[in-house]
């Protein structure tokens, strides 16, 4: 099937029309959005941040799917080692071959803490997913250690399709405070979030950066 017209090419995203009508709800956002906006916290937002990595929900399946000692062809060339805070788009889709799945949720690791976070809007539905692959990569990043793994407690979804949104406001809202103090343990992460608000800000960052393109 043939693609749509490309609205935005940001980086190493591209942007479809199919992709951006995801935005407009109610519908579940796909890997290619959250991409873009994880491209959007490290190029934009973030930019200062030397310290702080967004790792795409696509080379986060990669890991998710490679062996124990492949995993470093990924993470690398990403810096990984001189990095704080390690953001991760996970899904709970388990095939190699295909995009996809039914629900986000946000993995952190934290270098200075010691610990993985995992925020999950739907409480427990990923949190195998998110054992699974802390427990994956923890060899990689710990040297041998043992790396802590928490639930942390955030603001649930009413819905089923606006996970994706909860993921990154929560993304953002952790690496604003990381970026701050040091550290995501004492975040508050009980603030409001507005999933139709949220997708109208992204849809006009789109907008204009398509313009500015």
């Amino acid at each position: 099937m043939a693609k749509s017209p490309v609205v935005l090419s940001f980086h190493e995203i591209l942007l479809h029309e199919s992709d951006v009508e995801l935005l407009g709800g109610p519908y579940w956002l796909n890997d290619t959005v959250i991409s873009f906006y994880f491209e959007y916290l490290e190029k934009v937002l973030f930019r200062s941040a030397k310290d702080i990595l967004f790792v795409s929900p696509e080379v986060t399946q990669c890991i998710k799917m490679v062996e124990p000692d492949e995993i470093s062809i990924f993470l690398e060339p990403l810096d990984i080692n001189n990095k704080m805070l390690v953001f991760f788009a996970l899904n709970d889709n388990d095939s190699p071959d295909k995009a996809g799945g039914s629900h986000w949720s946000l993995l952190v690791f934290s270098r200075k803490e010691n610990c993985f976070y995992h925020l999950d809007s739907s409480s427990g539905s990923n949190h195998n997913v998110a054992w699974d692959f802390a427990s994956h990569i923890m060899s990689y990043l710990s040297k041998g250690g043992t790396i802590n793994f928490v639930d942390k407690e955030c603001l649930q979804q009413n819905n089923g399709y606006d996970c994706g949104v909860h993921l990154i406001c929560n993304t953002e809202r952790l690496a604003r405070h990381g970026q701050k103090h040091g550290e995501i343990n004492s975040c508050d992460m009980s603030f409001k979030i507005n999933p139709n608000i949220k997708r109208k800000e992204i849809l006009a960052i789109i907008h204009e950066l398509s313009k500015s393109g």
